[in-house]
Order: C-alpha cells, then sequence, then structure tokens
C-alpha cells in the first residue's frame, strides 16, 4: 500500500471534505494545493541538515548511531530536546519526520533510543544493533547495561527539571501520530517497528522499562483512537457525499465523481483496517497484560487511558468487551488505581446518550460502587459517590432506596470531601423537584414559598436519621449545593410564628425543636464562614466575593431576627431546648443594624424577654446561654452597649440581694432547713454562677458569703449536694476574676494580699471537702484544686509576670497525698464498681460512656499536675502502673503524660518507671508469698509492663542511656536490698525483680552493658555465682541479657586473660617471637604505659563469703606481648598446684600475690573440687571465645584499614561510664585475631556459642579484682 504525502497543518476532525487520498497513486498536490515535493532538498526548514542524506558508509552526515553530532537545539537527540521542554512540541515532530522522509532508518533508531533514554537507561543502540539484532536481543542488551541502583527514571524522578517530562512524553507521542496520520503511520515499518519495541519492553522484568512503555503505548493507542474516529466521520461523510450524489437524476449524476467518492471510501475503509490492527496490537500485547501488572502506577495508566477510549470512540470501546475490564479493576487494593476507575466511568455516565450501553455494566457492577462510597481512601469515597450522582442524574430507577441510603448517612461525615458529595447526592435525590413558578406571579415568601416544602423536608430527613446532634454537619453537607435553600430564614420563622395554611399540616413539637435547630447553624455557617469543629481543614483566606456574601448575610439575618427573635422567645419561653438554641442567635448579629435601622424597641422587648427566661428557668444550659448573650451585646464597641449594661446590673442587683437574704434565713435554719427554701438558694445561686462564668461581678462581695455556706457545710455536714457544687463553682470563678484583674499590673498590694489569703482558704477549703460522702462533691473539689493548683503554679510567673511571685502556691505533701488518693480510688476502678450513676442505670451504655468521660477528666487533670511540675514526678509511679490494666481506658493519657515527663527529666522519669514495676512487685509478693511461680498471670502482666515501658524509650539508645543505666542502678538496688527469707545461702527476697528488669537490657549501649555487669556483681557473693537452681533463673537470665549482643565487649573482657594460655598454646607451630611480631605487626597497638596495671590493682575488697587463698595468676604471659606482669585473676589455684595444661618453663613466672586470711582446709577442698569440674567446660568456652575474637578484630582490622566506622562502633575508651583507658589497652591486647584456626562453618561455631552460655557465669573466668572494681555510679 503506497501511503499519501504528509499534510503539516493539523487536520478537522469533524469536517466534510472532498479531497480524495488514494493509497496506490503518488499525488502532485497536496490537499490544500501545495506541491507535495516542495519540501524536498530542504535539509530543515528550521535550520537542521538533512538527516537523511547518507553518505558513503551508509549512515547519516550528521549522526553516528543516532545522535546528532552537531550543537545547537535542534541538534539534540529527541530525549533532551524534550526534557527541556524549551520547543514546540510539533516543530520537533516536524523535524524528526523530515529526517524520516530523507533516511527512516536513522530516524528510527533516533526515535528508539528516545525511548531507551526516558527510561532512565544509559546504554544505548547502535545502527549495527538496529539491523543486526531482534528486538528482544536488544532489550536484553539494554537491560544489562541498566543502572538500578537508584531506582529512579524520569518519570519518577523529583524536582523542578522533571516535573513536567512526563506531559511533555505524552504530548510528544499524541503530536507525532497525529503529525504522521495521513502517511508514514501506514507505511508498515514506522509503526511496526515502534510498537514492536514497546511491547517487548512493556513485558520487562524492569520497572523502568515496563513503566516508560506502557505509558508511551497507551498513549500511543489513545492518538491512534484519535485517528481511527477521524478515519470514521470521513468515512460517514464520504458516504453520504456518495448517496446524495447516486440519488440524483441520471443527467445530472457525475459518474467519475461516484467512481472517485468510491475510490475514496476504498481508501478510508482500508486506512481504518489497519489502524484497527495496530490497536489491537497494542491492546493485546501491551494493555491485556498490563492492567493486572504488579506495579500500582501501571494499573492506573491501562485503565485512565481506556476510558478515554471509550469517551472518544463510544462506537468501537465502548461495549461489555471492554467494560470489563474497568469493572474488575474497581476491586483493585490500591487506591489510586479503583479512583481511575471511577473517574474513568464518570466521563461515561456524564453522557446520557452512553446510558442505554451502560445498562448491562450498571446492573452489574452497581453494588460495588456503592460499597465504594465507605471505602478506606478518602479520595476514592468521594469519587464513587460523584458517579452514584451522576448515575441518579441518568435515570431514577438503577438505584434501590437501600441503595440510596448508604449514601445518606455520609452526609454526616466526619471527613467534609465526604459529606459535600454525599450532600450533592442527597440535593440531587430529595430537592431537586421544584413546584414551577408561574411567569410574571409574584413570587410567594414565608410559608407558601416553593421553599417551604423543602425546608420540612431536610427536617423530616434530619429526625429520621436519628443523629440529632449533628444539625452542623448536615447543614454543612448541603451549604454549597444548596445555599439559597438553607439561607431562606424568611420562610423558617413563618414556619414556626405563623398559623399553617387551610389543609396544610402543622408542624409537631419535635419538628419545630429540629427546625430551630437547623435554622440556628445555617446562620452560624453564613456568619463564620467555616465548617463546623471537627469537620474544619485548617484556616482558609477568603476571597474578596465570599467576604462580600458574608457581609450581605450577617446583615440580611440580623434585619429578620432582631424583629423575629423576640416573639420567638415569648413563644417557646418555657422550652429549654428551643430557647437555648434560640438565645445564640444574637452572638452572631451584626449589631451595629440596632442602631441603624433605628430598631431599639426590639432590642428593648429582646432584653425583657431574656430577663424572663432567667427568672422562670433553672437549668444550667439555659442560664449559661443567657450569660453568653449578655455577654455578646454587652460590646462596649456598639452605641447600644449603655443600655444592655444598665438591664444586666439590674438583673444582677436583683439576683445578689435575693441570694443574700435568702442565705442569712437558710442559715440561720440550721439543721431544720426547709426544702423550698434550699431550692430557692440552689436556684438563685445557679443563676449567679453561670453569670459570673462570663461576667465580672467583683462589684458584688460574693466570697464572703459563699466561703460562709461551704464553712457551713464542713461544719454541718448535711449541706445538700448542688449547693455545695455550685458554691465551690462560685468561689472559684471570683478568685480567677480577681486574678484576672491583678494580671493587668494595675491593683494595689492590699489585692493581692487580699487574694493570697483567699486562694489558700479555698485550696484548703476543697482539700476537706475532698473528704466528703459524696462522689459528685469530691470531684468538684478535686477538678477545681487541680486547676489551682495548677493557675498558681510557678509557671504563673513567665511571661514578665514576675510581680504575681507571691501568688505561686506549692502544696504541700499531705494535699499530694490526699490528690493522688482520690485518683487512685475514684478513676482507677472497674465500670461496675462506678457508684455515680443512679436511677438504676448502671447498665445504660450512654451513662457508662458519660462516666468514663468524666474519669479521663480528672486522671488527667492530675496528669497535669506532675507534667508542670506541681506535684513530684514520683507520684506518677502509681499512675504509670495501671497502663496495662487500664490500657483501653486511659492508655492514651497515660502514654502522653510518660513521654511529657521523659522530656523534662529523663532520669527522673526512669526512676518512676523503676518505681512503679517496684511497687507492683511488692503487691504481689504480698498477695503471693516469696514463694510465688514466676509463671503466674500477676508476674506475667508485670514483666508485660516492663516490655511496653522499655517501648516507649525508642531507638535512639544514645538520647536515652543515662536514664537506662540509672534504671538499671536503681532495679539491681533494689532485687538485693532484702535478704533471703530462706536463711543464709538462699536467694533475695526480690531477686525475681531481676527477671524484670531484663525486659530493659537490650535499650543498654554494649559498653554500659559490661558496666552494669560490674555494678550488679558488687552485689553478688561467691555462692550466688555457682547456683544453677530455679530460684536463681532471673540472676542467670539477667546477666546473660546484659552479655546479650556485646561479645566483641563483655565476653572478651572477661575471658581474655584467662584464655590467654590457651590462645598461646593454640599456636603450636610458631615461636613465640613469630607469634607476636606476627600480632603487633597486624594490630599495630601502642605501648602499654607501666601505668596502666596499677589503675587495674586497686585494693577492692572482694565481696566473697568465703575467706580467698594466696592468688595466682591463672594464665601466664610471654613477656614479649608487651604487658605489665602484675596482673592476677581473683579465683585463682593455690599457689603449690600448678595450673592444669600449663607450660614448665613458664611455671617459675610467678606475679606478686595479694595475702589474704588463708581458707580453712574444708572450704579449700570444696573450692578445688569445683575448679575441676568448671576446667573442663571451660577449655570449651574458650574455644569458642577465641573464635569470636577473631571476627571481632577482623572486623576492627578491616576498619581500620579503610578508614571506616559503622554506626555502632564507638571508641570506648572515651565512654564517660569507663574508668580506665588502661583496661581497653588490656582488652586490645588480649584479643589476637590469629589464636586459632577456623575449621569450623559460622552456624556451627554460633551453636556452639548458644550452648556454652550458661558456663559464661563461671566465676573463674568472669570475676576479678579489677572487675569488681569498676564504679558506675
Amino acid at each position: 500500500m503506497i501511503a499519501a504525502p504528509e499534510i503539516p497543518a493539523d487536520f478537522p476532525y469533524a469536517q466534510d471534505t472532498d479531497t480524495q487520498f488514494s493509497s496506490d497513486t503518488d499525488f502532485s498536490e497536496e490537499p490544500d494545493g501545495r506541491s507535495s515535493n516542495s519540501t524536498k532538498g530542504k535539509g530543515g526548514k528550521k535550520g537542521k541538515k538533512a538527516a537523511g542524506e547518507k553518505s558513503k558508509g551508509g549512515k547519516g552526515a550528521g549522526r553516528i548511531n543516532g545522535h546528532h553530532q552537531e550543537n545547537g537545539m535542534e541538534n539534540m537527540m529527541l530525549f533532551e530536546v524534550v526534557k527541556l521542554g524549551r520547543s514546540a512540541m510539533q516543530s520537533v515532530v516536524d523535524d524528526w519526520i523530515e529526517s524520516y522522509k530523507h533516511d527512516r532508518d536513522v530516524a528510527l533508531l533516533d526515535l528508539i533510543n528516545f525511548f531507551i533514554q526516558c527510561s532512565g537507561c544509559k546504554g544505548v543502540v547502535t545502527g549495527e544493533m538496529f539491523r543486526n539484532m531482534q528486538n528482544s536481543e536488544i532489550i536484553r542488551r539494554m537491560t544489562e547495561e541498566f543502572d538500578e541502583d537508584s531506582g529512579d527514571y524520569p518519570l519518577t524522578i523529583a524536582g523542578p527539571l522533571w516535573k513536567k517530562f512526563k506531559s511533555s512524553f505524552c504530548e510528544f507521542i499524541s503530536v507525532l501520530v497525529r503529525q504522521c496520520q495521513y502517511s508514514i503511520i501506514y507505511d508498515e515499518y514506522m509503526m511496526d517497528t515502534v510498537i514492536s519495541l514497546l511491547t517487548g519492553l512493556s513485558d520487562s522484568q524492569v520497572r523502568a522499562f515496563r513503566h516508560t512503555s506502557t505509558l508511551a503505548a497507551m498513549k500511543l493507542m489513545t492518538a491512534l483512537v484519535n485517528v481511527a474516529l477521524n478515519l470514521s466521520i470521513n468515512m460517514d461523510n464520504t458516504q453520504r457525499q456518495y448517496e446524495a450524489e447516486r440519488n440524483k437524476m441520471v443527467a445530472k449524476r457525475a459518474n467519475d465523481r461516484l467512481e472517485l467518492l468510491l475510490q475514496k471510501r476504498k481508501e478510508l475503509q482500508e486506512n481504518q483496517d489497519e489502524i484497527e490492527n495496530m490497536m489491537n496490537a497494542i491492546f493485546k500485547g501491551v494493555f491485556v497484560h498490563r492492567y493486572r501488572d504488579s506495579i500500582a502506577e501501571i494499573r492506573a495508566i491501562c485503565i485512565e487511558e481506556i476510558g478515554v477510549w471509550m469517551k472518544l470512540y463510544s462506537d468501537a470501546f465502548l461495549n461489555d468487551s471492554y467494560l470489563k475490564y474497568v469493572g474488575w479493576t474497581m476491586h483493585d487494593k490500591q487506591g489510586e488505581v479503583r479512583l481511575k476507575c471511577l473517574t474513568a466511568l464518570q466521563g461515561l455516565y456524564y453522557n446520557r446518550e452512553l446510558n442505554a450501553r451502560l445498562e448491562l455494566f450498571t446492573s452489574r457492577f452497581k453494588d460495588r460502587i456503592v460499597s465504594m462510597t465507605l471505602d478506606k481512601e478518602y479520595d476514592v469515597a468521594v469519587q464513587a459517590i460523584k458517579l452514584l450522582t451522576l448515575v441518579l442524574n441518568s435515570t431514577d430507577e438503577v438505584l434501590t432506596p437501600e441503595d440510596c441510603e448508604s449514601v445518606y448517612h455520609l452526609v454526616y461525615s466526619a471527613h467534609r470531601p465526604v459529606a459535600v458529595a454525599a450532600g450533592e447526592f442527597l440535593y440531587k435525590k430529595l430537592f431537586s423537584q421544584r413546584e414551577p413558578e408561574e411567569e410574571g406571579a409574584p413570587k410567594r415568601r414565608g410559608r407558601q414559598s416553593p421553599n417551604a416544602n423543602l425546608i420540612k423536608t431536610t427536617v423530616f430527613f434530619f429526625l429520621e436519621s436519628e443523629l440529632h446532634e449533628h444539625a452542623a454537619y448536615l447543614v454543612d453537607s448541603l451549604w454549597d449545593c444548596g445555599p439559597e435553600l438553607l439561607k431562606d430564614w424568611d420562610c423558617m420563622i413563618s414556619l414556626l410564628l405563623d398559623d399553617p395554611l387551610p389543609g396544610e399540616e402543622a408542624l409537631t413539637d419535635r419538628q419545630e425543636t429540629a427546625l430551630i435547630e437547623i435554622m440556628l447553624c445555617t446562620v452560624r455557617q453564613a456568619a463564620e464562614c467555616h465548617p463546623p469543629v471537627g469537620r474544619g481543614t485548617g484556616k482558609r483566606v477568603m476571597t474578596a466575593k465570599e467576604k462580600k456574601t458574608q457581609l450581605d448575610d450577617r446583615t440580611r439575618m440580623t434585619e429578620l431576627f432582631a424583629v423575629a427573635l423576640p416573639p420567638l422567645l415569648a413563644k417557646y419561653a418555657v422550652d429549654a431546648e428551643k430557647v437555648t438554641n434560640l438565645l445564640q442567635l444574637p452572638q452572631f448579629f451584626d449589631l451595629e443594624i440596632y442602631t441603624t435601622g433605628r430598631l431599639e424597641k426590639h432590642l428593648e422587648a429582646l432584653l425583657r424577654q431574656i430577663k424572663e427566661i432567667v427568672e422562670k428557668h433553672t437549668d444550667t444550659e439555659v442560664l449559661e446561654t443567657c450569660s453568653k448573650t449578655y455577654h455578646a451585646l454587652c460590646n462596649e464597641e456598639f452605641t447600644i452597649f449603655n443600655r444592655v449594661d444598665i438591664a444586666r446590673s439590674q438583673l444582677l442587683d436583683e439576683l445578689v440581694d435575693k441570694f443574700n437574704r435568702l442565705l442569712e434565713d437558710f442559715l440561720q435554719e440550721g439543721e431544720d432547713t426547709d426544702e423550698d427554701d434550699a431550692y430557692q438558694v440552689l436556684s438563685t445561686l445557679k443563676r449567679i454562677t453561670a453569670f459570673h462564668n462570663a461576667h465580672d461581678l467583683s462589684g458584688w462581695d460574693l466570697f464572703t458569703s459563699n466561703f460562709k455556706l461551704l464553712n457551713t457545710g464542713i461544719e454541718n455536714g448535711d449541706m445538700p449536694e448542688q449547693i455545695v457544687i455550685h458554691s465551690l463553682q462560685c468561689t472559684h470563678y471570683v478568685i480567677l476574676w480577681h486574678l484576672a484583674k491583678l494580671s493587668e499590673g494595675s491593683s494595689r498590694k492590699d489585692d493581692m494580699v487580699t487574694l493570697r489569703k483567699q486562694m489558700r482558704a479555698f485550696c484548703m477549703m476543697c482539700q476537706r471537702y475532698l473528704t466528703n460522702v459524696n462522689t459528685a462533691v469530691k470531684e468538684q473539689a478535686f477538678t477545681i484544686l487541680c486547676d489551682l493548683l495548677l493557675i498558681f503554679s510557678h509557671q504563673m510567673v513567665a511571661g514578665g509576670r514576675e510581680h504575681l511571685e507571691p501568688l505561686v502556691y506549692s502544696p504541700e505533701d499531705s494535699l499530694q497525698s490526699e490528690l493522688l488518693s482520690f485518683i487512685l480510688n475514684h478513676v482507677f476502678i472497674d465500670q461496675d464498681d462506678d457508684t455515680n450513676s443512679t436511677d438504676g442505670q448502671q447498665d445504660d451504655e450512654a451513662v457508662k460512656i458519660e462516666a468514663l468521660h468524666k474519669r479521663r477528666n480528672l486522671l488527667a487533670g492530675y496528669c497535669k499536675l506532675i507534667i508542670y511540675c506541681v506535684v513530684e514526678m514520683k507520684t506518677g509511679a502509681d499512675i504509670f502502673k495501671q497502663y496495662m490494666r487500664y490500657y483501653n481506658d486511659y492508655g492514651d493519657i497515660i502514654k502522653e503524660t510518660m513521654s511529657k515527663t521523659r522530656q523534662i527529666d529523663k532520669i527522673q522519669c526512669a526512676k518512676t518507671l523503676i518505681l512503679s514495676l517496684q511497687q507492683l512487685f511488692n503487691e504481689m509478693l504480698s498477695e503471693l508469698g516469696h514463694g510465688f511461680d514466676r509463671s503466674s498471670s500477676a508476674f506475667c502482666g508485670i514483666k508485660e509492663l516492663a516490655r511496653r515501658f522499655s517501648l516507649t524509650f525508642g531507638l535512639d539508645q544514645v538520647k536515652t542511656r543515662d536514664a537506662i543505666a540509672m534504671l538499671h542502678k536503681d532495679g539491681i538496688e533494689f532485687s538485693f536490698k532484702e535478704p533471703s527469707p530462706q536463711g543464709e545461702g538462699g536467694p533475695p527476697l526480690n531477686l525475681a525483680f531481676l527477671d524484670i528488669l531484663s525486659e530493659f537490657s537490650s535499650k543498654l549501649m554494649r559498653q554500659d552493658k559490661r558496666t552494669v555487669h560490674m555494678y550488679l556483681e558488687r552485689f553478688m557473693t561467691f555462692q550466688m555465682a555457682l547456683q544453677r537452681e530455679d530460684c536463681w533463673l532471673p540472676l542467670i537470665s539477667y546477666r546473660n541479657s546484659l552479655q546479650a549482643g556485646g561479645d566483641d565487649d563483655t565476653m572478651s573482657v572477661m575471658s581474655g586473660y584467662s584464655s590467654r594460655g590457651s590462645s598461646v598454646r593454640s599456636k603450636k607451630t610458631k615461636t613465640p617471637a613469630t607469634t607476636t611480631g606476627t600480632s603487633a605487626a597486624k594490630r599495630k597497638l601502642p605501648e602499654e604505659e607501666s601505668s596502666s596495671s596499677d589503675v587495674w590493682q586497686q585494693g577492692i575488697q572482694t565481696p566473697v563469703m568465703l575467706p580467698s587463698p594466696h592468688l595466682t595468676s591463672t594464665a601466664m604471659r610471654d613477656p614479649k606481648r608487651g604487658r605489665d606482669d602484675s596482673y592476677m585473676g581473683v579465683y585463682a589455684l593455690p599457689h603449690d598446684q600448678p595450673q592444669p595444661h600449663q607450660h614448665p618453663q613458664q611455671h617459675h613466672q610467678q606475679p606478686p600475690q595479694h595475702h589474704q586470711t588463708p581458707m580453712d582446709y574444708n572450704s579449700q577442698v570444696t573450692w578445688m573440687l569445683a575448679q575441676r569440674q568448671q576446667e573442663e567446660a571451660r577449655q570449651q568456652q574458650e574455644r569458642a571465645m577465641n573464635y569470636a575474637k577473631l571476627r571481632t578484630n577482623l572486623q576492627h582490622a578491616i576498619r581500620r584499614g579503610t578508614g571506616l566506622m559503622e554506626e555502632d562502633e564507638e571508641p570506648i575508651v572515651e565512654d564517660v561510664m569507663m574508668s580506665s583507658e588502661g583496661r581497653m589497652d588490656d582488652l586490645n591486647e588480649g584479643m589476637d585475631f590469629d589464636t586459632m584456626d577456623i575449621d569450623l562453618p559460622p552456624s556451627k561455631n554460633r551453636r556452639e556459642r548458644s550452648e556454652l552460655k550458661p558456663d559464661y557465669f563461671d566465676p573463674a573466668s568472669i570475676m576479678d579484682e579489677s572487675v569488681l572494681g569498676v564504679s558506675m555510679f
């Protein structure tokens, strides 16, 4: 097939044309009349040389292996041009087409290398490879040259240079096909080569090849779909022209035109078949395999593009054969792939003309789409709801009521995009059908408004959803799609105040309550212009249009409700819930409207209604709302301030006078109090307390009267519970308002003294009420005490408030103890033990939740005292020990407290944690006795708590180093604190605590493990080290945990000296001089100073129960090793008994001896027998330890040779917890990596070492005076 010449301009896709294209005729002119050969001979219209001009060698003159060899933007490789993105893509493609026309092999080679380089491969396909190798061989060669070290490639590299690479890459492929659509793509060479290459690359195991080639193939397919669509349109136009010409009369019919149209249709059909073959090759070769690729990005690319194909060319692709791939992929495990499925389907459902073709797909996959509205990925859930909204627009019959209800409840979602999408769905379903308004008819308002029924529908929906506390969420969900409905406050007021029309059903009391709540939420949303609490996404800067809308809405709502609010309050004055919501409306008013709109009479009416409500109601919520409303209206910036202030002062005068009069009579009655008098005192006190919360009532002396009331309650003990609670709260407000005045710095010294006296007297009063019989009173006193102690702590002088220093108050020990006792007795209790629930509602879930919430607040109040150092940190031990038992209820609070205390003082926090474990251990001992089973649930629970505590220290051992060391120190001291209850020779009472302490051993650094082990041995006796009974297992396991993971440090220190003899003997084929020389050459250790051994020969009394014999060294050293001969072991053999396997020539070398009291004969025999029994095990241990030293020294030698050091490799000589640099030199001297030949595989050596672990506790090999002489603390 001979292709038509190239058209340099874009072809209009949907355009009728009579231009003829012939597949077997070479036209002399292009369709626009230009000569088809006009571009030949022009090496490059952009100044580029003719890339196709061949030299004698057959290669392009300007290229080698497909690379431009000239300088300049036009002569760069395709990859560089596309990467920079500075040139117009069409000109880049036109230059490549010119090159292809002159030499298609060179141009194709450039295109192939373009795809290879876009994958991040540094390899280059040469001309020889292109001519002589198959695609599979080329791809294999490129795979071998691929550098996968970084894992990044152009499509995934971050940075500004690569930010637009993907779009440029896709644009290049699209423009390439578009510019070649009339000629080159039909030459059976270029497209076949490209498709074959991309198909092979898409099957590569290299992710970069697979990802890049799949993207290229899918974009190539999309471009071909556009070409096919263009061809289809041209075929339809040609067929229509042919039919029109054939239907003409024979005399007027042009036969030559008919033949020309038939020829054109034939050419278009051939081209269409050719394009379909290409698309089938890409679809079956790439898409079918890659839509289920292991990489989510590749799967997402496939699904995104198939959605484009179905939308562009629905006649060919919108059928079940292609839709099934989208349906199947909706179950993908990656959210981004599921998201692409939904966005692809949205493009299809948006076009109602395509709905008929989607019926089978909808019925098959509708349930899956509905379930995706609850997807764990919020973006997927949002798009699923939007897709269902499009389905709803197309037909109402598809979605069942159950399907709709599953979307309805999402309007209450905490995630705002999901809620807004669900709100749009709800609005389309319930509110889209409005009553049509007649043209020219006056606009109806109030109850006759078209929105009246819609507002009622909103109320009905809100009530049926049974989520009455979330009206603000419902309003916010509908705010974007139905603002006109929600802002029709005139209609809402009319529904509440006006009588129903004839035949209209009036709203019920429950419906009126719901309508008032919704109305309040719409007013708040309009005034504040941000989502409700819990759904906000942070503060957003409003645009000028939004600010103007907000201002207009506030003005309109003020004008409406300033007039309507007094009659609404008058109508619902006795309904506490309705009044509470209505009284919040003035907080959102533009108060200037009262003056500018001449609405003062309505303000007077409002103040009268509020005063009547205060006098009628005793409900705390109603009274606090009235107080806030007065506070909002008493704004000094507005002219109405004086009017409102006078009304408020009159009301408060009446309340305080009434309270003082009633209180005097009430206190005089004594024990014969009348219930009516008590109720009057309580109701008046409630009103005063509610107002004192928001208003400064310092002008009325409320402290004296309230303190007298509280004091009487303490003395008589029969004061009503609610009176005491509100009196405590009122007195608390008095002190806080007094402090607020003093904080301004304008008060006298007398005021400071008065406040100090009042505060301390009130704290003592609250402390006395902590022992009250009534739980509610104790909780109130505790809460107020925590607040006062925190406010008047040392923190109050910060921020330039040094003048308040005389007010600082620190609680006494007795008060701290009572606060802690209250927490333990009222917070850490079982749910069934909570006696605060009344009326038999213990089983009510809501009551249990409320009680738990109250206890959490109490615990949080006390934990704040710990965090801010108001009480001693050690009191937190009683809190921390409850971490596991009450994890579900208070785990987050306790964990946060531990975190904060660790930030304040790491060491003190560690001491508090270990103290909590010690308290639990003592409690267990008192309950189970000293003979408890370590597998018991109580002991295992303490171990688990220790493990949890250990995890809270994190992974940074350097930061927690001191704290962990102090924790081990306290734990060791506690373990050996109490003597054995079995008498001498038995384990200490708290020895099992070492098993718990071992949970923290993993947090010790390697060098610190050795130091802690030294500290442990200061408390051990010789007999303890020899014990192997079950009761001594905690000691064994703890010592093992200190040695685990630190073999190259601790083990070599413990056994290095005793194994010196065997180390020398293992080298029988070497002379001592050779050995020493080799070792010195490899290790290059410095000469040890003569004073190094003196450091370790300090006179430390060995804590053993038996007197020691005359000691000699257990390992005789070669003097050439550079060591002083003054070293000796602690438990050496008697000097008259030769050491086993000791060389005769070394026997005469005796180190200086430590003269101690000699043993008696029986003890000496026992000790000698024990030594013989352990000698055989020691030899096996020495072999394993020598292997460990070999591995360690090899590592050190490698590090020294390369100049590298691992992260965890710290110079032990610089450790502040170690006591001698000379000790390190001894350690290195004893670790000769050439001590033995290794014949066993490493795994067997590891097994040997693990089997020998119990023998590490041999006192003759690990205990010496130098070890016991090092003190860490």
